[in-house]
């Protein structure tokens, strides 16, 4: 269990490219070119997709790597993957329909939510007990 905060890791690096991609494919599809940003509603839904992700995994890497080092490496790695499902779940719904995104968003913030509580934990034992 003490590597699956890696592995994590690599899986949001795949999010991350498969939002990109998708992206790509639908400034194709729509015919959006760049550097435009609005266009087709299908369009403009992956373009949140992959932007709201981005700024979702700004937060999320840092207390899953905090978490993980000090001292909750395997239930890091499992929040993680509480993440990236959730995160999955909400990127597939909002590409559909952006009103379905909320399940997928709660499950995510959940995830994040416990690297957060354990990355504080762990650090304010180190800073407190030395």
């Amino acid at each position: 269990m003490t590597h699956l905060p890696a592995l994590v890791a690599l899986l949001t690096v795949l999010l991350l490219l498969g939002t990109m991609w998708a992206v790509g494919r639908a400034r194709d599809k729509y015919n959006i070119k760049a550097p435009a940003i609005s266009g087709d509603p299908a369009f403009e839904r992956a373009y949140r997709v992959q932007m709201n992700t981005l700024e979702s995994t700004v937060m999320f890497l840092p207390t899953l790597w905090l978490a993980a080092s000090y001292g909750f490496s395997g239930w890091a790695g499992v929040a993680g993957l509480v993440w990236i499902v959730g995160r999955v779940w909400y990127a597939l719904a909002y590409l559909q329909d952006a009103g379905k995104r909320g399940p997928g968003f709660a499950l995510g913030m959940i995830g994040w939510a416990a690297t957060l509580v354990m990355a504080g934990i762990g650090v304010f034992r180190v800073l407190m007990l030395g």
